[in-house]
């Protein structure tokens, strides 16, 4: 089973990935990880990802589906999260599918409204000694701002401010939300509520996948 999850930033796709991946025993491969393996590891086609970022530039679609397929190569099963992120590397992969004579079985999208979105990641606080993360809004910590078990003052990431999560927000639905379009035409869209709680959002997943198995 070769399972798609879409879904802009902060709307849980990792959590829900690797809840998935418990479940059903699906390896489960986001591509930000792929990325920085074949970086830590020093492969070639990391040193040409590493050389591409260090100069500012985006990494194209033929360096991401040549590492996406890569690690996925000889898998029958496995779940992919952050790719595809364009319609061009959508066909890339189901060309990739179709030469192994495999396709798509489910792609889930999990929906989130951006004033949400907003408030989950500006809301993110982070302790810069044991890594714990805190929410101002959801989880907050005993005492303001500052770590539970360590009382180191919690920081806000770069990428965590509004300006930015508004910016990389719009960079999604620019590129990535025509592929909702691109899997509904093909009847495997599946919309999830991603405001739910994380185990109520799993039971819904739960519920697409159980049927499609049903089916099969």
């Amino acid at each position: 089973m070769i399972i798609i999850l879409l879904g802009n930033i902060g709307v849980g796709k990792g959590t829900q990935g690797k809840l998935i991946m418990e479940k059903y025993n699906i390896p489960y491969f986001a591509t930000g990880d792929i990325f920085r393996e074949n970086i830590e590891k020093g492969t070639e086609l990391g040193m040409k990802v590493k050389q591409i970022v260090k100069e500012g530039k985006l990494v194209s679609d033929e360096l991401v589906n040549e590492i996406v397929f890569d690690k996925i190569n000889n898998l029958d099963n496995f779940i992919l999260d952050g790719y595809p992120r364009t319609i061009n590397q959508a066909l890339y992969f189901e060309n990739f599918l179709k030469s192994r004579g495999k396709d798509v079985d489910i792609v889930i999208n999990i929906d989130v409204p951006e004033e949400i979105i907003i408030i989950r990641l500006s809301g993110r606080r982070i302790c810069p000694k044991c890594g714990r993360i805190y929410n101002i809004y959801f989880n907050k910590p005993k005492n303001n701002e500052v770590c539970d078990f360590d009382n180191e003052k919690l920081i806000t990431r770069d990428d965590d401010r509004v300006d930015v999560i508004k910016k990389r927000i719009e960079e999604y639905k620019l590129n990535t939300n025509p592929l909702i379009e691109f899997y509904k035409e093909k009847q495997k869209l599946f919309i999830v509520d991603g405001t739910k709680s994380i185990e109520d959002v799993f039971e819904d997943i739960k519920k697409i996948i159980d049927d499609y198995i049903k089916k099969q």
